[in-house]
């Protein structure tokens, strides 16, 4: 098998794939508010500068696949990308969001560097389309519904379309009703399509409308997940983190405390470390 894979470089200093260090993309489920956003993007910062850990800052504008039609959705794309802006500008870190339909590619790409398409829309020909036009790099999340092998479609898309920036995210897989499991042969098997890797600890511990009109998620595995990803080898691990979890206005069962971040990220460096240097 192909254990390092191609690189894709997004700056200097964050390199995805190879043998490089792992990349954190991080930031909380939904733009909530500026103030949060801020507040979340800085104490990352602070955290993966004393720890040498290239960061992205995440967060949605919109969350358009929620359990129930009350749930809150986000800011919209307009203000998310203003508050994403402020993030870019003003703290120097590179972000991301998701998009949710074909015409929104185009409209985030002045602001993000990296463009993320949602596990449930990962087979969508247009919204693939659209965003690789934008020549940004394309994280593309595995469907809950699909085996590792089936994302090799999804590749050819967005190469097919002139990109071949592309990152693949592993987050779980269906398993029966209200559960999912994560199978971690698919990270090398997604890693031989060329492409780096990344895990994404926090959704791949949901419990899919496990709360009725809300998702649940059992946040207490997180910890073991992402170690285990590691071991395995990542280029990259997405978490969403919270100041209070409890508090957040979407998918808090499943979030690092932003307090626990540093302890968290800590084994996981030294399990990075390992692994490329045996490589």
């Amino acid at each position: 098998m192909n254990v390092m894979g191609k690189e894709v470089t997004l700056r200097e200093g964050i390199v995805f794939g190879g043998n490089c260090p792992f990349v954190l993309i991080a930031g909380p489920c939904m733009l909530e508010s500026e103030k949060l956003v801020m507040e979340v993007a800085e104490r990352i910062k602070e955290i993966t500068d004393r720890h040498n850990i290239p960061f992205v800052f995440k967060g949605s504008f919109d969350k358009a696949n929620r359990s129930s039609i009350y749930s809150e959705r986000g800011p919209g794309i307009k203000k998310g990308i203003k508050i994403l802006e402020k993030v870019k500008e003003d703290l120097h870190i590179p972000v991301t969001t998701d998009i949710h339909e074909a015409n929104q590619a185009e409209m985030v790409a002045g602001i993000v560097d990296i463009i993320q398409i949602p596990a449930f829309l990962c087979r969508q020909t247009d919204i693939l389309v659209q965003a690789a036009k934008t020549n940004k790099i394309i994280n593309i999340k595995k469907g809950q519904f699909l085996a590792p092998w089936d994302m090799k479609n999804a590749v050819v898309k967005i190469k097919e379309s002139g990109n071949d920036q592309i990152l693949l995210t592993e987050r779980g897989t269906t398993f029966g009703y209200n559960n999912l499991v994560v199978d971690m042969r698919s990270l090398p098997t997604m890693r031989e399509f060329n492409v780096p890797v990344v895990f994404d600890a926090t959704h791949s511990v949901q419990v899919p409308g496990g709360l009725g009109q809300s998702t649940g998620g059992k946040k207490e595995f997180v910890p073991y997940l992402a170690r285990a990803a590691a071991a395995v080898g990542i280029d990259a691990l997405f978490l969403e983190v919270h100041p209070e979890p409890d508090q957040a206005l979407s998918d808090g069962p499943n979030m690092i405390k932003l307090d626990e971040l540093e302890s968290f990220l800590q084994p996981i460096v030294g399990i990075d470390q390992l692994v490329k240097t045996r490589r």
